[in-house]
């Protein structure tokens, strides 16, 4: 019989398997060890844009000596509000479609609050009348734009 020392297909197999298991091992434990984390997250910081003023951007240019005085007068009622459609009745009843601080546009029946102040008092043909409530003067006066030829 013919004996050689060359090792069998068995053995090699085994022998992979207990090196990979073994490595495997060397890395499982080695990240344990020395905690990795994960990356940060950077969307998250830039979501959140930094709070920029005109007494900042005056002062890195130099400026900026002076306080500046905010203007305390409020924006008239009428520009938070833009009228965008409306379905209307010869007695008045009706709905407006109507955006408030540009979001976006909401149907609103006549007697329904637009906001937590005003209410729909009333709707015309190419407009819309809101007032505190249906009995009182009208406060503001929507009118839709005129369609472009």
């Amino acid at each position: 019989m013919l004996m050689t020392n060359a090792p069998s297909s068995w053995f090699k197999i085994v022998t992979f398997a207990l090196s990979a298991a073994a490595a495997a091992s060397v890395v499982y434990w080695g990240l344990k060890t020395w905690h990795i984390t994960a990356p940060l997250d950077v969307s998250t910081a830039l979501l959140k844009p930094a709070l920029i003023t005109t007494g900042i951007i005056a002062r890195a240019l130099g400026g900026g000596g002076m306080p500046l005085i905010a203007s305390t007068t409020a924006a008239p009622p009428s520009t938070r509000y833009a009228l965008i459609g409306i379905v209307a009745n010869r007695s008045g009843g009706g709905v407006a479609l109507i955006s408030v601080d540009g979001k976006t546009a909401k149907p609103v029946r006549v007697g329904g609050f637009i906001d937590d102040r005003l209410m729909l008092q009333s709707v015309e043909s190419r407009r819309a009348l809101l007032a505190v409530g249906l009995d009182k003067p009208t406060e503001v006066t929507l009118e839709l734009l005129k369609p472009v030829k």
